[in-house]
């Protein structure tokens, strides 16, 4: 007994890892991009460092999801390992910036495989009285990830060298390998299908033209320029084939029949909407604090700590709390908090105290916790083993999507507000000479310090207004997320009254 209690515990410890250097890559890279940028060049292609890792994680998670229900979850999550430390060691000999485009898109299709996996191999080993502290656990590591990310970067990137935000992950990542591989014994049976591979091939497609199209839209091209419009076009079309060729598969990539489960679909929308809501504050509540506060990017990891603990702590609760009541009900409170949360975030301006900040942090991170272990059990209850990879990763392909989206709107929003606020308080000459009237130039320190104390204020309390304008729109998705809530049903998890003890002796 104690032996298989101790292989449990390293199959868990390697999950954990796994999870974390996956799911930390992207916050602990975008550290380091403007040194990257100093190293190699190719400022011009820095969106694409970020856009080539997130393309190849979000086509790929649905589609080892699948394989894994098919084939078995421990090759898919070893090759996930193997292929994302490689690429991780590829991105820190990078020669160049097209080099580190290339070798971070390896990244992303290990990392597509890493999280959906690592989470129903939980609920493949442990009884549902135990599924949720154990998914409350990788839930915490989750969200943790895009708190420690920024602080671990930044640290990484001062003390030691960009390409060491690459290389740390060698070493979690073979002691990852290293437990996955010795010790856990994958005794389900697969059955052996015919992959779909016109359903993957359009997905890919589909996203990358959605996602190009939302980076490059605004920036680099004019939003009804050929390029962006090509893009948009060749989303719908791509979409639309993927779809019809969905319906007919025989074994689809992602089954539409499985969101005719109330719980399933209900769970999926609102892990989107979460995404969505989420991300702003994780992108957002740094720039606050070095705009408006002042201070270094290590500072503004260290300010993201107390939503890092209310996630932990929320996504704790959470999976516990799934044995004694319904998800709809856990749910409810957790959007509440969520939807309280970003509304209090709406509110921020240069005379929020630092106090103030991290109240509402905590209270958006505590609400958004509970998604990372409630939504992954919700999503996967109704399926057996052979549907369960499936599920999961059908729920962390919409939150990326959402997050992905999300960012790209709202940031939008921000930076137009922002520019217009600039405009409007600059006009007549306020400006200093020579300096250009836009976020990317003004919000410089050597700018900042030419100007006028008044000008300054005014570029401050401009930054100000715009994040806060960014967070009511993120109302929509946070309250959307609350209405779906009230959709789910009232399912719970149902554990088995254990035998007697006496019983259970004999």
């Amino acid at each position: 007994m104690n032996a298989k209690q101790s292989n449990i515990k390293l199959v868990v410890a390697g999950l954990l890892l796994g999870i974390l250097m996956s799911a930390m890559d992207n916050t602990i890279v975008a550290t380091a991009m403007y040194t990257i940028v100093e190293d190699l060049g190719g400022f011009d292609q820095i969106v694409w460092v970020t856009s080539a890792y997130m393309v190849a994680v979000m086509a790929g998670t649905p589609i080892f999801g699948k394989l894994s229900d098919m084939y078995g979850r421990k090759r898919f999550f070893i090759f996930g390992l193997v292929v994302f430390l490689v690429g991780s060691m590829l991105c820190g000999m990078a020669g160049n910036m097209t080099q580190l485009i290339i070798f971070r898109a390896i990244q992303g299709i290990g990392g597509g495989a890493l999280m959906p996996i690592a989470f129903t191999i939980v609920f493949d080993l442990f009884p549902p009285e135990k599924r949720g502290k154990m998914t409350g656990l990788l839930g915490a590591v989750f969200g943790t990830s895009s708190i420690l990310g920024p602080m671990l970067g930044a640290f990484i990137t001062d003390s030691i060298g960009w390409e060491w935000v690459f290389y740390v992950n060698l070493p979690i990542g073979i002691v990852s390998f290293i437990f996955i591989m010795t010790s856990y014994k994958e005794t389900l049976s697969h059955a052996k299908l015919k992959i779909d591979w016109t359903g993957a091939a359009t997905l890919v497609g589909a996203i990358i033209c959605l996602m190009f199209g939302l980076e490059l839209g605004g920036n680099t091209y004019a939003w009804d320029s050929p390029q962006i419009l090509g893009l948009f076009a060749g989303f719908l079309v791509l979409l639309i084939i993927f779809l019809i060729t969905e319906t007919k598969a025989a074994e689809p990539i992602i089954s539409f029949k499985m969101f005719q489960k109330r719980l399933f679909a209900s769970s999926n929308i609102i892990a989107l909407c979460y995404g969505a809501g989420f991300i702003v504050a994780t992108v957002y509540i740094p720039i606050f604090v070095s705009g408006v506060y002042g201070g270094t990017a290590t500072n503004s990891g260290l300010i993201l700590m107390p939503m890092m603990i209310g996630s932990v702590f929320g996504s704790q609760i959470g999976g516990i709390l799934t044995t004694r009541t319904t998800f709809r009900n856990i749910m409810i409170f957790s959007s509440l908090c969520f939807v309280a949360g970003i509304f209090c975030l709406s509110t921020l301006s240069p005379e929020t105290s630092r106090m103030m900040l991290t109240l509402f942090m905590v209270l958006t991170g505590f609400g958004v916790g509970f998604s990372f272990s409630v939504l992954s059990m919700a999503s996967i209850h109704n399926f057996d083993a052979r549907q369960r990879g499936a599920a999961t990763s059908t729920n962390s392909f919409l939150r990326s999507l959402g997050m992905t989206v999300g960012i790209t709107i709202f940031g939008i929003i921000q930076r137009n507000v922002f520019t217009d606020k600039l405009v409007t308080g600059m006009a007549g000459g306020n400006a200093p000479e020579g300096v250009a009237v836009n976020p990317d130039t003004v919000m410089s320190s050597g700018a900042l310090e030419q100007m006028p104390p008044a000008v300054r204020e005014h570029a401050i309390s401009s930054l100000a207004d715009s994040i806060a304008q960014a967070f009511t729109w993120a109302l929509v998705p946070a309250v959307l997320a609350f209405v779906f809530v009230l959709m789910m049903g009232n399912e719970r998890v149902v554990v088995k009254p254990k035998a007697p003890k006496q019983a259970a002796d004999q």
